[in-house]
């Protein structure tokens, strides 16, 4: 069973959908006693970071999702969902993530030239390391994006992509792992690491 954390941040139908696709049995929950009879969590997200780290914390599910990951439960966080498992953000103000993965997350107008649209909207090319979660894929596979931050100063990149400079794409440290991009957006390539994480 894979717990997905319902805070009130994401777009949970298309990724249950998804998630039913590749025949996993999922509970979307904002119950901490559900997330550790679950085996796997994932964290979704589209919004801003300071919102939805206050409301992981009121609603005591930041210390819940620390702990499950202390005690080796493979977590996947996406797009807004990964930035928060980083220590810290700096969009609209400075505030604490979960401290999960090493790093910072920053906006994507310090490092990509003039002239880019932000948010980054659509299709690019992953540039991956071999990874569990990347075992299905192949080289010049794409996967879909839509952000204004990225992950910063960070040593547990596993995947980029080029979009006028080379942006965090995911991470993982051990069963921590994240998606900057929308696996649940982004066809048979998306399913199959929602897949190979489910199979973890």
């Amino acid at each position: 069973m894979v717990a997905v954390v319902d805070y009130g941040v994401g777009n949970l139908f298309s990724l249950q959908c998804s998630l039913k696709a590749v025949g996993t049995q999922t509970v979307l929950t904002s119950d901490c006693d559900a997330l550790r009879e679950a085996e796997k969590i994932i964290l979704p997200g589209v919004g801003a970071f300071g919102d939805a780290a206050a409301k992981l914390r009121e609603s005591g599910l930041f210390d819940a999702i620390r702990r499950e990951a202390a005690a080796g439960k493979p977590i996947l966080g996406i797009c807004l969902g990964m930035q928060l498992l980083f220590e810290k953000s700096f969009e609209f103000g400075e505030f604490d993530g979960l401290g999960l993965i090493k790093g910072e997350v920053r906006p994507i107008a310090e490092v990509i030239p003039e002239g880019f649209k932000i948010p980054h909207i659509g299709w690019n090319e992953l540039r991956f390391k071999p990874h569990p979660l990347f075992k299905e894929l192949r080289e010049g596979d794409c996967v879909y994006f839509v952000h204004s931050f990225y992950g910063a100063d960070c040593p547990s990149v596993i995947a980029t992509t080029d979009y006028g400079a080379e942006l965090t794409a995911a991470v993982a440290d051990g069963n921590v792992m994240g998606c900057q991009f929308h696996p649940e957006k982004s066809g048979k390539v998306g399913l199959s690491i929602l897949r190979a994480f489910c199979e973890l």
